[in-house]
């Protein structure tokens, strides 16, 4: 067996372990992925205009200096996160990533690297096994964009 299939068997079964499903397994929301604005995206999601939270945690750099590369963590205090979803609004497809949670299983927190175009609001969406949705936003300045666009 060679040394990436093995690591990415090991990623995936952590993944699973950890409560985390991979898009491969979860609801797949190609519709959403596909949108070019936020209000489409969002839509697509079923969370047309989310109350914010202050139980959402985001943390990134006020300003980065290169947007090929902005990190990115996001923690949900929020009684029954079901899912995380990232959208930079933006990017030319607003949509960037989306984590689901198995119930009680794992800590709704991620940690991921997005490319950012220009000044954008990151805005996080989570979704509770209840079927509400909450929201919060932080603005992360772009000196260099990193969509090649």
């Amino acid at each position: 067996m060679n040394d990436s299939r093995r690591k990415t068997l090991k990623l995936l079964a952590a993944l699973a372990a950890a409560g985390v499903a991979p898009a491969a397994w979860a609801d797949w929301n190609q519709a959403a992925f596909e949108m070019k604005g936020v209000p489409e995206a969002m839509r697509a999601l079923g969370a047309q205009s989310p109350p914010g939270s202050d139980a959402i945690l985001i943390k990134a750099p006020d300003i980065a200096e290169n947007g090929a590369v902005v990190p990115i963590e996001i923690q949900s205090s929020i009684p029954g996160t079901r899912s995380i979803a990232v959208l930079i609004e933006k990017n030319p497809f607003p949509y960037a990533a989306s984590f689901d949670f198995a119930q009680g299983a794992a800590l709704p927190f991620v940690a991921l690297r997005v490319k950012m175009g220009e000044t954008s609001n990151v805005r996080v969406v989570v979704a509770t096994a209840d079927g509400k949705f909450h929201a919060a936003a932080k603005e992360v300045k772009v000196t260099i964009g990193g969509c090649g666009g």
